[in-house]
């Protein structure tokens, strides 16, 4: 396996941890103050990776650190008599089965054509035929009452194909869907121009994570925050007291501008998807190796 010595890794740290407490000044600011955030929030409840680990860098496992002190005691770490590195053949054998599951995922989805037909409803059938305070973020308004929502539900197309979004519909709303998603047709159904796709490029990333290089995952991060952004502009929730103007996808226009976004989005995640993808091809080589 290629290693090679990084010397000047504090700038590259430094760097890191910058970008990070840049992005996450609002959500440290509101956690101090007890304030809830349904946008941001969403990146830290549904996914599972801490600020403290996101600020934390690695240089992936092909880097090694001299006079890199601080790791010693930083878990996956050894020291060689270059410096310290990932162990990299331990964390692999651990992490086989994940690193197969993502190759595969990220491998047919990048193989696939992406679809721009879902228009957001996957938000509203989260709320489809609930009281308002019974939805999942019941301090938000949404911008119509009961009744009308469901009648825009009903007369648009359903056709989610993410079962992560797909097993937050009510009850009464999964019928109206063209797919009924489970994790295991989830290799045949994700497509790349879903949002909540792209946005999981970030859960694969601190998956891999201390085996890629974090300023990747924070890419992978700052894509999601972005997309969730979207969702919920694109919502049955009213967020304009929190300055996120609805994109009103009950009218023609609101569908138009929400497709466009789609697209762009589904820009942004191909190459982070292809660099992912190469980390996977080397990682599922040295996972054969050693197992």
């Amino acid at each position: 396996m290629h290693v090679q010595v990084i010397g000047e890794w504090r700038q590259r740290r430094d760097s890191h941890q910058q970008r990070v407490d840049t992005l996450l000044v609002g959500h440290r600011e509101r956690t101090d103050r007890g304030i809830k955030d349904p946008v941001e929030d969403f990146l830290w409840e549904y996914y599972t990776y801490r600020p403290y680990q996101l600020r934390r860098w690695h240089p992936g496992h092909t880097g090694v650190l001299p006079d890199a002190e601080e790791y010693a005691e930083v878990r996956d770490y050894i020291r060689t008599d270059h410096g310290y590195r990932v162990d990299t053949a331990a964390v692999v054998a651990q992490r086989s089965r994940t690193i197969a599951r993502l190759t595969a995922l990220l491998r047919a989805t990048a193989d696939r054509a992406p679809a721009y037909g879902c228009f957001g409803m996957h938000e509203w059938a989260m709320v489809y035929r609930l009281r308002p305070e019974r939805t999942r973020h019941p301090q938000l308004p949404l911008r119509f009452d009961p009744e009308r929502l469901a009648r825009i539900l009903e007369e648009r197309p359903v056709v989610c194909s993410h079962f992560d979004a797909y097993r937050f519909f009510t009850r009464e709303a999964k019928p109206l869907n063209a797919y009924a998603p489970t994790r295991d047709t989830q290799l045949a159904l994700d497509q790349p121009g879903c949002l909540h796709v792209n946005m999981d490029l970030y859960r694969a990333a601190y998956k891999l994570s201390p085996l890629i290089e974090s300023e990747l995952v924070v890419d992978c991060f700052e894509l999601a925050r972005d997309i969730r952004r979207l969702d919920m502009a694109a919502s049955a929730y009213d967020l304009t007291e929190r300055g996120i103007e609805p994109v009103r996808v009950e009218t023609a226009a609101g569908r138009a501008a929400y497709a466009a976004a789609q697209r762009e989005f589904a820009e942004r995640a191909r190459p982070l998807r292809t660099r992912l993808l190469a980390h996977l091809d080397v990682l599922s080589e040295l996972a054969a190796a050693v197992g």
